[in-house]
Formats: C-alpha cells, structure tokens, sequence
C-alpha cells in the first residue's frame, strides 16, 4: 500500500507580477555589466573588474531566477515529472564555480598590485561606480516590494543588494585615489569585493553538491525520523528511509514501514498511513509534502528479503 501526498506543484509559485519585476531588476544589471566592463577596460581598475564579474554572476542569478519563475508556471508532465525545479540548482553551481575563479583571481591579483599599484585614474572610476551603484539602488526598489514572496525574490534582492556594496566599494576607492593619489586604495577595494565573493561561492558550491548528491535536507535527521515512526502503534519497521531535495523548498522523504498483518484486514492502514504523516509534519522543520510511505505486512517484508538473498 503506498500515498504520494500533495504532488502538486503549488509552494512558492511566483506571480508574473513578480516576475515582470524580475526581468526589470535582469536589465538593470545587464546595463550594470556592460557599463562597468567598458569601464574596466578604460580604467584598468582591479576592483571595477572584480565588481564586473560579481555583477556578472548577480545578472546570471536573476536570470535564472527569470527562467524559473517561467518554468514554474509550466505543469510537470510524464517526461519531466518534477517539472524545471532543478535548473536553479544547476545555474547555481555554474555561478559558484565563476564566483571562485573570479574571487582567487582578485585575491591573487590584488596581492601583486599591492607591491606593484597599477595607475588607475580615479575620476574615471568614480564615473562608472557611481553608474553602477545607481543602477543597483534602483534594481533594488524594483524587488524590494516583493522580497519576502518566494526564495527567487529574496535571493535576488540579496544578489543586488551585495552587488551594490562591491559598488561603494569602487566608489570609495576612487574617492581615495582622487583626492590622496594612493593608487593601493582600487587593490583593497578589489580584495574586499573578493573578500564578499568566496564565502558566497564556497556556500553556494556546498547547497548545490547537496542537493546535486541528494543528501538528506538541513534540519532532517532520518535516524530520529526511523525512531518516532516506530513509535506508533502496529508499526514493526522502517527500512528504505530516503530524504533529498528537488529544489529550492521542494524536499521529499519516501519509507518502507512495515505493520501488523491484521491492520489491513480490519482496514487500519489508512489510519496509520495518515498518522505517520501527522507525525513527520509534527516533529521534523522541514515541510515534506512530497512523502511516499509505502505500508507493508510483515509477510511481503519477509518475500522481500528473501528474494534479495537469493538474487
């Protein structure tokens, strides 16, 4: 006897109004890449080019965050049965591996300039970093309503958010440079912008190789998980216990529980199906609306293991 509960699609599914102001906060830090990599080029600031790849990586997430607020809306078919949950995962990873390389490349770079400063014209810089802490505030108010929506409007108003410290970060540099001539100033600037961009990419790459490996979700111990299960009354065991996460707020749990014969020949098994469901939203923080609890008898367990003895 097994029950699939609730496999509808349905937690955190944004609106198109949240995603119309998803694809205006995309373009504004489109227009922030592009403005800041002409000015990298122009400039040769290591801290405007650390920013640049930060913003890159800042769009490449509200892209994303697009995509799949787009790919939500769409049912889950017989081919792709959890739908695009996972293409968030998969952008992410991409992002916390160009986070990394651009993160050490400023770490090791800006090492170099400070015993070696590159001249960098500081009223150039301030220029294109005030262009794009402007751009940023605004990409700012655009998600700022809608933040607390879903985890698409909350990631990508922190992406923005820290996007427009690494722009104040340019913006003092040139302040520094401009007024002092302390050319060192871009370097210490680069190395904190690098200094916000390797612990994100380092968390960022540790969630997506546990989903990617399909670990168990945070907050969920299966061992504690087995013992409150046995705790109900007509249950023998539980064996196949598996948790993992799809994506983002979509964790999923699925058990073999094995029951006293005499409760699906008094038709008690729905009642305890429907405990252990009581039990798992009860005790556990994570909400799995997606559990698969297969109910057995102790005679198909007992046919069950014979069978893989002998295979």
């Amino acid at each position: 006897m097994g029950a699939d509960h609730n496999h509808a699609h349905t937690s955190g599914q944004p609106s198109r109004a949240l995603r119309n102001r998803l694809l205006v906060a995309f373009g504004l830090t489109t227009i922030i890449v592009v403005a800041q990599a002409v000015g990298s080029v122009i400039t040769g600031s290591l801290a405007l080019l650390t920013d640049t790849a930060h913003a890159l990586a800042d769009s490449s997430g509200l892209l994303v965050a697009v995509m799949a607020s787009t790919m939500m809306l769409r049912p889950p078919s017989s081919k792709r049965t959890w739908g695009f949950a996972r293409i968030e995962v998969l952008a992410a990873l991409g992002q916390a591996a160009l986070l990394l390389v651009v993160g050490t490349y400023a770490a090791v770079e800006g090492v170099r300039r400070l015993f070696e400063p590159t001249q960098v014209p500081g009223a150039e810089l301030l220029v294109f970093g005030v262009i794009g802490l402007v751009a940023n505030l605004a990409a700012m108010l655009v998600l700022a309503s809608g933040r607390e929506a879903n985890f698409n409007m909350r990631a990508a108003f922190l992406e923005v958010l820290n996007d427009a410290l690494g722009s104040i970060g340019v913006i003092v540099a040139a302040i520094v440079i401009s007024t002092t001539g302390f050319q060192r100033a871009d370097t210490f600037a680069a190395l904190l912008i690098a200094a916000l961009i390797l612990p994100r990419a380092l968390k960022l790459l540790r969630e997506t190789t546990r989903v990617l490996m399909e670990f168990t979700p945070k907050g969920v111990d299966l061992d504690v998980v087995r013992a409150h299960v046995l705790e109900l009354d007509h249950v023998k065991e539980v064996h196949d216990l598996h948790a993992s996460t799809i994506g983002t707020d979509l964790p999923v749990i699925s058990a073999h529980v094995v029951i006293d014969d005499q409760c699906f020949e008094s038709g008690h098994a729905p009642q305890i199906l429907k405990q252990i469901r009581s039990c798992m939203k009860e005790h556990f923080p994570v909400s799995f609306d997606h559990a698969t609890i297969q109910l057995e008898t102790t005679t198909l367990r007992d046919r069950t293991c014979d069978a893989t003895q002998h295979a």
